[in-house]
């Protein structure tokens, strides 16, 4: 696909910049921002979708049977005797 673009001054000029660091066309420069732009927005649509995912998932049991064996977990791999979640304070403080 063939585009033409009407660039502003200081765009065109920082095309021009950055073509002359990496010693590239300005074509090629342009074409190399545009696909790391569009990249970098699917990487971001992944993501939100992933963590909503996540938000949605209704397996509210399994969740809350992880959250009981890690609060387990971590009260018997204490060095101490002193509970970290002790269940006189269960929906109080945790």
């Amino acid at each position: 696909m063939t585009l033409n673009l009407h660039l502003s001054p200081e765009l065109e000029q920082y095309l021009v910049q950055e073509a002359n660091r990496y010693g590239l066309s300005v074509e090629a420069v342009a074409l190399q921002l545009l696909t790391n732009s569009v990249l970098l927005k699917q990487k971001q649509v992944e993501a939100v979708n992933l963590l909503q995912s996540w938000i949605d998932d209704e397996d509210g049991l399994e969740q809350q049977e992880t959250g009981e064996y890690l609060i387990h977990a971590l009260d018997e791999n204490r060095l101490s005797n002193r509970k970290l979640f002790p269940l006189e304070m269960k929906g109080i403080t945790w």
